[in-house]
């Protein structure tokens, strides 16, 4: 479809009352081609890291890893000075939800799991995913909470089909995560990214089936469900302003992908 075509038919969703996205959310093929290029980026950057996530290394380091090889590619850090924040990546360790602040004082040990969350601009496009990695050998309880919350977003992930409802991508993650004992954060979500950093729509993990703005092909998002141990229950770092904890300080863990509506589906650009 082109983008009359596609603007026709949002025109008679929105008669019949369907929330729908505006046409800026809806990404042109160059748009696209520059969020790709910006996407490969971000996946290097994440399968670079991995080598360096072992006992005894500070999150201050990793994130100095992560600045020095996204220069070496171009590109920028996309959370560095982004409202305040102070480092180039989020690295969140245990009860850390989301929002980790690198230090030097935060020293990954054995047995942790740490979510990496990297954006990149490249050429002015925004690409943004997340992965979830252990810290040598971990429990039995947290590799199990690891698979799942990787599992929940790719539940989530194949609700993703053009002229449906996004509420549905967050009640196919929120009835996964909540199946195998978990929770599902409800205050943070997924967002638009491409043209800038943060977009509409806003993705949200514990939602109603068949609610929210249709989902309509050229539209870029991503999928990120934080996905608790214990209670879904949180609270935002008092001192620093940005780190989110688990309210009782059980492990959370995420994984986020950036996915771009196509005609006949979806397809997985930032992993």
């Amino acid at each position: 479809m082109n983008r009359d075509e596609i603007q026709a038919k949002i025109e008679a969703y929105k008669k019949q009352g369907c929330k729908v996205p505006t046409m800026d959310l809806i990404k042109t093929e160059e748009q696209i081609q520059g969020i790709k290029k910006s996407s490969e980026i971000n996946i290097a950057l994440l399968d670079y890291i991995g080598a360096f996530i072992k006992p005894g290394v500070s999150t201050a380091y990793v994130d100095e890893l992560i600045h020095e090889k996204t220069l070496s590619y171009g590109a920028i850090p996309a959370p560095l000075n982004y409202e305040g924040f102070p480092k180039s990546s989020c690295i969140s360790i245990d009860d850390q939800v989301c929002h980790g602040i690198p230090s030097t004082k935060e020293i990954l040990m054995e047995g942790d799991i740490v979510n990496i969350d990297v954006s990149t601009i490249y050429d002015g496009y925004f690409s943004d995913s997340s992965r979830m990695f252990c810290v040598g050998k971990v429990s039995k309880d947290k590799q199990k909470l690891v698979d799942v919350a990787r599992k929940s977003m790719l539940e989530g992930i194949k609700q993703i089909k053009p002229w449906e409802p996004l509420g549905n991508v967050g009640a196919a993650v929120n009835a996964y995560a909540k199946k195998h004992g978990y929770s599902v954060v409800r205050e943070i979500g997924g967002h638009g990214v491409g043209l800038e950093f943060h977009e509409e729509p806003w993705v949200g993990f514990t939602t109603k089936k068949n609610t929210g703005m249709l989902m309509v092909p050229g539209m870029v998002f991503t999928v990120e469900p934080m996905i608790n141990e214990g209670t879904a229950e949180i609270f935002q770092d008092a001192d620093n302003g940005w780190t989110i904890y688990t309210m009782d300080q059980k492990p959370s863990a995420q994984w986020e992908n950036t996915i771009l509506v196509t005609e006949d589906g979806y397809e997985i650009i930032t992993y």
